[in-house]
């Protein structure tokens, strides 16, 4: 039997139109759920609600701030000077026909031009007219370390004391502050004009953005109950796909416009200006919940605050080598690199392979819809799943969603657009359910007395491992090809996350039991964090 391209086309859509099905079965008692979820928040107070979107709004802005860079990389690559070179039309408003001449490698149609002689060579036609230039293309090593070490290494190291300073100042303050520290650095980035103005830039973004999801998870943590817990963080990490989705529609359409003469600047201008709007609504209207945890005021007498830093670092220490958590962070750290790659790479690779597509009329929306369902639906099916099968359900929400979502994240890498992107549908809705379901993992695995800098770690070790692995896609392209590449460290690392899940599972029982024993000795000598309900009760 011969696999050809048309049958794989006419298999992903079968397996989409059952996706579908499935989805419909699945809608009502998810639509029904949803909707008693909200009568309930409302019953705590429609003002947490409120924190809510308002702590959404920031993330979304975070992420858009965040991969603009990833968006606008060919026309600032070309603009500034670095990076790779390859094959581009020598008029960006040459003809589709001019840039697929380009583009296409005169040796295999398939594959983009690497050779500079055979770019400069092509002609149109039997015209004498060049249409080619060998000239930056927004790829390569040096964006690739912009995208990856310059913001990932201080955005994870920076996250940790951070994180320890929620049990210290006000997490409104804190998350006000980095809002206006980052929203300063993405304006400043439209002005740059030397490589090293956008390695500062970013350097410094990373320092604001990590101090947003540790002070928000905290924030939700104290304002919803846990039975809402991860359906409340599904909702706040609709920002990652709002603020993605943004990063599209801005970094197309607005070099496109290209407003007085500027193009890409324009991009990180406008994401910076509601940043600093924000920021002044929160810091007016945003309330610091009350530290409900506060244990035995008698323990408190003859324990200074470095001896309660020494017992939250300690007991930290040793929540952090429990054998889920260390899989269930490799599981994360894993999952998240295979997100990074793509995230970076998405237009660079529609730029090589299809450049006559117009990557912001799918990308606008396909992972806003699907992105934000995903995590919404993730942490819906686990919050759920929990009610009858206990803690370890939520884990094989995780394992298997990786699992379904790898055939769809390949199929946007073996089909041409639009098919390729109707792939990612599925690939965003089933793939996305992780982020807020593993968070919730984590909030449930670690002890209330020290949410805050577990969260921060969390996220510092899936970042470093996660947020570095672009680095690997050019010596990867040199090798094979960019497609090649992503192959490996797109769907490859969907499948390989959910070996890593599913080992977690086999050493969640007796964490579980140590993590509520650990608590009960430990809890009256750190009153720093708080639990918006029964704070006895771990699962």
């Amino acid at each position: 039997m011969t696999v050809t391209r048309k049958s794989i086309v006419q298999f992903v859509l079968r397996l989409f139109r059952r996706f579908i099905v499935c989805l419909r079965r699945t809608f009502k008692p998810f639509n029904r759920a949803m909707g008693e979820s909200f009568v309930v928040v409302f019953k705590a107070g429609g003002y947490a609600v409120y924190v809510l979107f308002l702590l959404l709004g920031a993330y979304l802005l975070n992420q858009l701030d965040r991969y603009a860079l990833a968006v606008s990389s060919q026309p600032m690559a070309h603009d500034i000077k670095f990076g790779d070179k390859g094959c581009l039309p020598y008029n960006s408003s040459f003809s589709k026909d001019y840039k697929k001449i380009c583009v296409e490698s005169v040796k295999d149609s398939n594959e983009p031009e690497k050779n500079q002689t055979a770019c400069e060579r092509k002609r149109a036609g039997n015209s004498s007219q060049h249409v080619c230039v060998w000239d930056y293309d927004g790829t390569g090593n040096q964006y690739q370390i912009l995208a990856g070490p310059v913001f990932i290494l201080v955005y994870t190291i920076s996250g940790i004391p951070l994180g320890f300073c929620a049990g210290v100042f006000h997490r409104r303050n804190l998350i006000v502050f980095c809002l206006l520290l980052w929203s300063a650095m993405t304006l400043l980035t439209g002005f740059a004009t030397k490589y090293w103005h956008l390695v500062i830039t970013r350097f410094i973004l990373g320092i604001g953005e990590a101090g947003c999801t540790p002070f928000a998870t905290s924030l939700i943590a104290d304002y919803f109950p846990e039975t809402l817990r991860g359906a409340a963080l599904g909702v706040y990490n609709w920002g990652i796909y709002i603020g993605y989705s943004m990063a599209f529609a801005f970094g197309n359409f607005i070099t496109q416009a290209d407003i007085d003469g500027k193009g890409w600047r324009w991009v990180f201008w406008i994401a910076a200006m509601p940043g600093f709007v924000l920021g002044i609504l929160m810091l007016f209207t945003l309330k610091e919940p009350a530290r409900s945890e506060r244990g035995d005021g008698k323990s408190l007498v003859g324990h200074s605050r470095p001896e309660l830093l020494k017992q939250k670092i300690i007991l930290l220490c040793k929540t952090f080598v429990r054998p889920s958590l260390v899989i269930l962070f490799l599981a994360g750290s894993i999952r998240n690199a295979g997100g990074y790659v793509w995230a970076y790479n998405t237009q660079p690779y529609f730029n090589k392979y299809f450049p006559n597509t117009n990557v912001g009329e799918y990308m606008s929306w396909i992972p806003l819809v699907g992105g934000s369902l995903g995590v919404v639906l993730g942490g819906f099916i686990s919050d759920r799943i929990i009610k009858n099968r206990g803690f370890y359900a939520r884990v094989w929400v995780l394992v298997f969603s990786q699992v379904i979502a790898a055939p769809f994240a390949a199929g946007a890498l073996f089909l041409k657009p639009p098919y390729a992107f109707i792939s990612l549908i599925p690939s965003n809705i089933i793939g996305e359910m992780w982020v807020g379901v593993t968070l919730t993992v984590v909030v449930e695995l670690v002890p209330n007395t020290i949410r805050s800098p577990a969260i921060a770690g969390y996220l510092f070790i899936i970042s470093i491992i996660g947020g570095n692995m672009p680095l690997l896609v050019p010596p990867l392209k040199r090798v094979t090809s960019l497609r090649t590449a992503l192959y490996i460290l797109f769907p490859g690392l969907y499948l390989l996350s959910s070996v890593l899940f599913l080992l977690t599972v086999f050493s969640l029982k007796r964490d579980l039991r140590r993590a509520q024993e650990e608590e009960d000795v430990i809890r009256p000598l750190l009153p720093e964090t708080p639990a918006a309900e029964n704070p006895g009760k771990r699962v």
